[in-house]
């Protein structure tokens, strides 16, 4: 596996590498050891797939609050998709900044997300699928979410109009009136 550093802390950009012939390619998409390598303990408790049928669907920004945070690591198994970082966590020095990250099926490319981190994505094609590796289990009661255009972030999403989002996430509150540790 090829590890690249994105613009925030401990989010990392992870490729495959590939080992090829004229019937294809074999790569390792995880491997426990080659993480802690790079200083990563990831310790899978769930995995999780999301489809969308639309391209312009907009998921997240979606974390949960300690001690229930969430490590991810995603990778799109169909169509494209633009995945967003944001960096929550109050005592990073990447604090309050984003990156993205274009995943596409093809490419094999996955991306680490630390716990502290909000995630969300927006579909470039129709049928698009992602598949994701949990850290923690999903606790209801821990999930926060920051509207995916709040202006505390300028999150430059490459679609915004004719957006597929749900009610849930259109109305997280702006982020000067929430915290990450609220309740």
């Amino acid at each position: 596996m090829i590890f690249k550093a994105t613009d925030i802390n401990g989010a990392l950009i992870v490729d495959v590498e590939k080992i090829g012939d004229e019937r294809g390619f074999f790569g390792r998409v995880f491997c426990h050891r080659e993480f802690e390598a790079h200083g990563i303990d990831l310790q899978i408790q769930q995995a999780n797939i999301g489809f969308s049928q639309a391209r312009g669907t907009l998921r997240g920004l979606h974390y949960q609050l300690s001690p229930h945070g969430e490590a991810k690591l995603v990778r799109c198994t169909a169509g494209a998709l633009f995945d967003v970082i944001l960096d929550l966590r109050p005592d990073s020095s990447t604090f309050k900044k984003w990156v993205g990250v274009e995943l596409t099926a093809e490419s094999h490319t996955m991306l680490y997300i630390p716990e502290g981190c909000a995630h969300g994505y927006l579909t470039l094609a129709d049928d698009t699928e992602i598949y994701y590796l949990v850290s923690q289990y999903y606790h209801a009661t821990a999930e926060r979410g920051v509207r995916w255009n709040d202006p505390a972030f300028e999150i430059e999403w490459p679609i915004t109009k004719g957006l597929v989002i749900s009610d849930k996430d259109n109305s997280w509150p702006d982020w000067q009136k929430s915290t990450v540790n609220s309740d």
